[in-house]
């Protein structure tokens, strides 16, 4: 079949899982029992062996593919010569009520672990043929389908799979309707003629072999809980409950975020960022997956493919800032207990990435026996930034409590004692070199980024302990202060290229993280080292659109693959503080118009072609576009509707 561009895929999801969907109606990815767990469906990366769920007319046919309003409930139309077919995915999400009883059938964190799809004739005739190929382990566990009086079971033989691939329970795949598939050895397929207002449902559930009583046990002394078969009734309920619940918690989000939404170009693309980063959140802990996919290249046919279903450390002050701003207070608080928890931790034994579950061990393993997107190898399972040395991630740790405790108010010893942990590990640590923030993996370097990080938790250190009163080695803190400014203005700014630069000491290596001095308040927008650097990453690392590469002239990667959505968003940042509104405002534009019609953004933008690549979708991208819509609100004026004015001194 080939590969299908990332602009033609959508996304659905609950909580932990996530799935995409492409416009053939193909399921190209998903993985159980979790968004960072094997995959089930890999087609994204091995369009023959790698696995697909699709149904679709046999007839050829026009698409289009659209979410309901404000959920993340994707419905794709289907429109033939004799007929027009509506298929909606959902992963389900349970209202309190029926969670509690429905029917009576009780709903646990199992019955999320699903896929549903209804298939509905919504006019005229057609035939709908089903693809159900589950691949298990990545491909790596050959498939067995059975059939069952309820519906098929698909399992998957973990002896062939290599020992660090998590083992994964059965498919149960059911069929409510009248449509009847048929089981061969590692597939289900069939088709069926469908006339206006038939309706079919596929009800597909990961790890329910308890469905004949068999069930996971419950609790010392409970009987294992009896799981019914799907119905339409009982599939029908399950997207009303998942419809409200993302109408519900859309609703309030357009309630506590006016100036972002309302009466703005980009209201709906900032929406559909805050449902995308709902979806890559983890409920339980507060984590959040820096996106839903791996191995998606940076440029087609190279090796700079990475796993990027983990939590990173230095995501938090921007993170922190979106959900504020989003008015997600409740999802601010959950990734703020999450990284507390994290810093609990000595400093100098902390990542700077971590499964969001807390996962330590993020081993990096290549993967054999796929082909990779668009024959793009190798295909990685673990993240070995794991084990780098990232002297930034202390400062974006202080800066996301920081910026916590000026909405909230209130710090506790144990939080206090962390910080002082920190600080304190920053002093003995920030004249070292590191691996930066974009982990290279060959030698370590004075980076200006992880540098500038330092200060800020110097700075950021220093202001809370006066404004809390709390005991500090304050006289330290101000001298260590003191000279990582010297060391980053004498080392870090080239006045021959007129610009900040990516390490010290060198005339060559720049670096769009520089865009981020600013942004923490080391240099005044105003600076006339700012307004060079400003001007030099328009001349040197933007293209005429104002789309932005991350580096030029770095020896660590000297071959720079598509423009960074993140960085672009550094820039439009950087020319709001820098009063340059009309270039913001256009440079935002253009990132909009690279969204995906369904108004998803992967890791990077390629300017000659427009296509995304990296992977996809990208919460760094949707944090990046929301936090970018809130230095365009504070520059409109709107500073007071906002939790959080990225343009007030104090809360940079």
């Amino acid at each position: 079949m080939g590969y299908t561009p990332l602009t033609e895929y959508g996304i659905i999801g609950n909580d932990d899982r996530m799935a995409l969907v492409d416009l053939s109606g193909s399921i190209d990815w998903c993985c159980f029992p979790h968004a960072a767990g094997p995959s089930v469906f890999a087609r994204l990366l091995d369009d023959e062996r790698g696995g697909h769920f699709a149904v679709r007319p046999t007839d050829s046919y026009e698409v289009e593919q659209a979410y309901r309003d404000r959920t993340n409930v994707l419905e794709t139309t289907f429109s033939t010569r004799s007929g027009t077919l509506e298929v909606t995915d959902f992963m389900p999400v349970w209202r309190d009520d029926d969670r509690e009883h429905d029917g009576d059938q009780n709903h646990d964190d199992r019955d999320q672990r699903a896929i549903y799809r209804r298939v509905r004739c919504t006019d005229g005739t057609l035939t709908v043929e089903l693809e159900f190929e589950p691949r298990f382990e990545y491909g790596q566990a050959p498939t067995t389908v059975s059939r069952t009086e309820t519906g098929y079971v698909a399992t998957g033989d973990s002896s062939a799979s290599p020992d660090w691939i998590e083992r994964q329970d059965d498919l149960v795949l059911e069929v409510c309707g009248e449509f009847e598939p048929n089981a061969l050895e590692d597939r289900v397929v069939g088709t069926r003629t469908l006339v206006a207002d038939d309706e079919v449902w596929f009800c597909l559930r990961y790890g329910v072999g308890g469905r004949d009583g068999e069930g996971e046990e419950e609790g010392e002394g409970k009987e294992p809980q009896r799981q019914k078969s799907a119905s339409i009734a009982s599939c029908r309920n399950a997207l009303e409950s998942t419809v409200d619940y993302w109408q519900s918690w859309t609703d309030s989000l357009i309630d506590d975020a006016v100036p972002l939404v309302d009466d703005t170009p980009w209201g709906e693309y900032v929406l559909r960022s805050g449902l995308v980063l709902k979806l890559l959140i983890n409920e339980e802990t507060g984590g959040i997956y820096a996106a839903a996919t791996t191995s998606l290249p940076e440029k087609y046919g190279t090796d700079r493919n990475w796993d990027y279903r983990y939590n990173w450390i230095r995501d938090a002050k921007f993170t922190v800032q979106a959900l504020h701003n989003l008015g997600r207070d409740e999802e601010a608080r959950d990734y703020f207990e999450w990284f507390r928890d994290i810093v609990t931790e000595s400093p100098g034994e902390m990542q700077p990435v971590y499964g969001v579950h807390g996962e330590a061990d993020l081993t990096e393993h290549e993967l054999e026996g796929l082909s990779g997107y668009r024959h793009s190898t190798p295909i990685r399972i673990g993240n070995a930034a794991a084990t780098q040395n990232q002297h930034d991630i202390y400062g974006a740790i202080v800066q996301a409590i920081y910026e916590t405790l000026v909405r909230d108010g209130d710090l506790d010893d144990d939080e206090w004692e962390a910080i002082e942990a920190l600080v304190d590990h920053v002093c003995a640590v920030w004249a070292e070199p590191d691996h930066g923030i974009w982990e290279y993996r060959d030698e370590q370097r004075h980076y200006v980024h992880s540098k500038l990080l330092c200060w800020v938790a110097l700075e950021r250190g220093i202001t809370l302990a006066e404004d809390h009163d709390v005991e500090a080695p304050l006289e330290r803190w101000r001298s260590e202060r003191r000279a990582v400014r010297e060391a980053i203005l004498e080392h870090g700014y080239s006045e021959r290229v007129g610009s900040f630069v990516q390490h010290f000491d060198t005339d060559t290596a720049l670096d769009a993280s520089c865009l981020l001095i600013p942004l923490y308040g080391f240099l005044p927008p105003d600076d006339p080292r700012v307004t060079a650097t400003l001007d030099t990453v328009l001349d040197e690392l933007a293209t005429d659109e104002g789309l932005v590469y991350r580096t030029k002239g770095s020896e660590a990667v000297p071959d720079v693959h598509g423009t960074f959505v993140f960085c672009t968003c550094w820039l439009v940042d950087a020319l709001v503080l820098a009063d340059r509104i009309d270039a913001a405002e256009d440079i935002f534009h253009t990132v909009l118009e690279h969204a995906s019609p369904l108004g998803l953004l992967s890791e990077r933008i390629e300017p000659e072609t427009g296509e995304l690549l990296g992977n996809f979708p990208q919460a760094f991208s949707h944090i990046g576009l929301v936090n970018s819509a809130i230095y365009l609100a504070s520059a409109r004026g709107e500073a007071d509707e906002l939790n959080n004015d990225p343009r007030r001194d104090d809360r940079r």
